[in-house]
């Protein structure tokens, strides 16, 4: 009896990009653009739009969020005794700053800020003026 090997031919194995097609496209359905939003947001809150200081009364500062809290607060600069105080509306990221502000509510203080542009959520801050120094300014 002689033997006889039948080869029976395979099928081809299928392409790389055949078999990882479903990786690959939760990775660019998913994961590059939410690294392209944490790259945004990482660069509008190290990125300061501008700079400056303001000098008025501190009117008012809360802490608000239901996840994210910041400080939230009203500085009301008057330029003439009596006319209409223009208020300025900004948030505090810091709470040693913040602390200091609550010391000096209802007092003239100057303060100095950073405006950070484009930042996607309010959860930062609900403003776009993050200050970051308070100084007292005596009469």
């Amino acid at each position: 009896m002689t033997e006889t090997s039948s080869t029976v031919p395979t099928a081809p194995k299928p392409s790389w990009k055949r078999r990882h097609w479903r990786p690959l496209t939760t990775l660019l359905v998913l994961i590059v653009p939410a690294l392209l939003v944490a790259g945004w947001i990482g660069f509008t809150l190290n990125y300061a739009y501008s700079t400056g200081d303001r000098a008025g009364y501190v009117q008012k500062l809360s802490q608000k969020g239901w996840l994210c809290k910041t400080w939230e607060g009203e500085l009301a600069m008057a330029n003439l005794p009596g006319a209409m105080p223009e208020i300025f509306r900004f948030s505090v990221r810091d709470d040693s700053v913040a602390h200091l502000l609550e010391k000096h509510i209802g007092k003239r203080v100057s303060m100095s800020y950073e405006q950070h542009r484009g930042v996607p959520t309010s959860c930062f801050a609900e403003t776009q003026y993050y200050v970051t120094n308070v100084r007292p300014v005596e009469p």
